[in-house]
């Protein structure tokens, strides 16, 4: 399904066409994303999560992105459906890792369309599902923007090892993959997993909540980590300019490629109580949004992720307020603004 720009949610008035793709560096000029739909669960034990899609969608998140000026397609969740019922109940551990076939094929098909996507010149907007999409995410853009950095934004690392995971849930683990970090090259992974990711092409914002193991990780890799207390301490308009600095170079330019790839629980509890994992003393409604703006606004976005939206943790009210907050991240990276 595709929807063409159309008119302002306030004004009625017709929205550019242009205006969506006149800032950016690497999209073609039509400015179109197609958004992927993804009701994946079997990265995490919670039930529910496979809901945040649909409803990110049944919320109106394809209108609301075509009134910024986009030409907007869709593709549902049919393929990754198939996926999962072809591992139904045939789908054991590996060690300590938990329904990997199921997370390895999924994350393998959503690769392939975010790289298709991403080489067609339109922008890749993946709604989940648990985090291990993002495994399949950030290695579609990197096979198609190689020299693409990756802004991940969460309460936790993500980036947990087969050997180091005490849960076995693979949602803790994506990084670890995209880095091909000691204890990666497992089957079925290791059939196409490379390690596209360098520790240095990375930059985590929000974190809070964080596993010895992956504390030792970050360290022994050197890898760029803005927690809330940097968040404290410098105020978020300095932590993205730093986040975006360090991506390039420390040149004071803003020309190299970003992923962004957005957990909700990188968000306060306050802000977005129904997901899986929240974590007190997160990132305020503001500051959440203003990472995005601020993206948008280099030019340099050609992914983005709004992951692990569970609808079904809380009550209604607070359901819908978690929906709601990941539609205006999508909308704030891709054009709206304040004013």
């Amino acid at each position: 399904m595709t929807i063409t720009n159309g008119t302002h949610a306030l004004t009625g008035k017709s929205q550019p066409h242009s205006s969506a793709a006149s800032t950016s560096k690497f999209l073609k000029t039509s400015a179109s994303v197609q958004i992927l739909g993804c009701d994946f669960s079997g990265g995490q034990g919670k039930a529910g999560v496979d809901q945040g899609p649909s409803q990110l969608i049944q919320a109106g998140l394809q209108k609301q992105i075509a009134q910024l000026g986009w030409n907007v397609g869709y593709e549902g969740n049919e393929r990754y459906e198939r996926i999962v019922q072809e591992f139904a109940g045939k789908d054991a551990d590996i060690g300590q890792m938990k329904n990997p076939r199921t997370v390895n094929a999924v994350a393998r098909s959503v690769a392939d369309r975010v790289e298709a996507i991403s080489k067609a010149g339109d922008l890749p907007l993946t709604l989940g599902g648990d985090h291990s999409l993002g495994l399949g995410t950030v290695t579609g853009t990197l096979r198609s923007h190689p020299s693409a950095g990756v802004i991940w934004v969460d309460a936790h690392a993500d980036i947990n090892t087969p050997l180091t995971t005490d849960s076995g849930n693979l949602h803790g683990c994506p990084v670890s993959f995209l880095m091909g970090l000691e204890g990666c090259d497992v089957a079925p992974f290791n059939e196409w997993v490379q390690p596209l990711l360098k520790p240095e092409g990375i930059v985590y914002i929000g974190l809070r909540d964080i596993d010895v193991e992956e504390r030792k990780i970050l360290k022994e890799n050197n890898i760029k980590c803005f927690s809330m207390h940097h968040v404290d301490k410098y105020g978020i308009g300095r932590v993205v300019d730093m986040a975006l600095d360090h991506l390039n170079g420390n040149s004071g330019r803003r020309d190299r490629p970003i992923h962004l790839s957005f957990d909700v629980d990188g968000l306060d509890p306050s802000v977005a109580p129904s997901t899986g994992t929240p974590v007190r003393g997160g990132l305020t409604f503001r500051e959440g949004h203003y990472i995005c703006e601020t993206l948008h606004e280099t030019g340099c976005l050609v992914a983005v992720d709004i992951m692990e939206v569970n609808p079904s943790l809380m009550e209604q009210r607070d359901a819908e307020a978690t929906v709601a907050v990941g539609c205006s991240l999508a909308r704030s990276a891709l054009g709206e603004t304040l004013l």
